[in-house]
């Protein structure tokens, strides 16, 4: 089952979990891009950069994801995409914290939430990024 099937506003545990793994992957994927055009000096270095960057994207996609599902359920509008420009901006916030940047914060809760919010929208109206090839 994934993360679309599940109704909005039900099933917040197992959303939660899809989008904290689909984070978590993102973050493992960055990590090893860092890591070949950043060396670092030793094999601990790398451990702990790659723990970092992981760790940091696994709660951005918790964050996500239970905040969207909770905004659904506390506003009872499950299908507005305004949820998911609150979780977004939620998981924006967090990054802000983490790097002790106000502007970052802000800059990442606009954007993630915007983000977010168009995601929605487009799954909602059916937009299509790519299509089959034209032959």
């Amino acid at each position: 089952m994934g993360y679309w099937d599940i109704p909005e506003g039900t099933g917040c545990v197992e959303k939660t979990w899809i989008t904290t793994k689909v984070a978590t992957a993102l973050g493992l994927v960055g990590s090893a891009y860092h890591l070949v055009a950043f060396q670092p000096e030793s094999a601990l270095a790398a451990v702990q950069r790659v723990t970092n960057t992981t760790v940091t994207m696994a709660s951005v996609g918790a964050i996500f994801g239970m905040a969207t599902c909770l905004s659904a359920q506390a506003r009872d509008a499950p299908d507005d995409p305004l949820n998911y420009f609150i979780g977004g901006c939620a998981s924006g916030i967090f990054l802000g914290a983490r790097t002790h940047s106000a502007m970052t914060g802000t800059s990442a809760c606009l954007g993630l939430g915007t983000l977010a919010f168009f995601t929605k929208i487009g799954k909602m109206e059916g937009w299509k990024l790519y299509g089959p090839p034209k032959l």
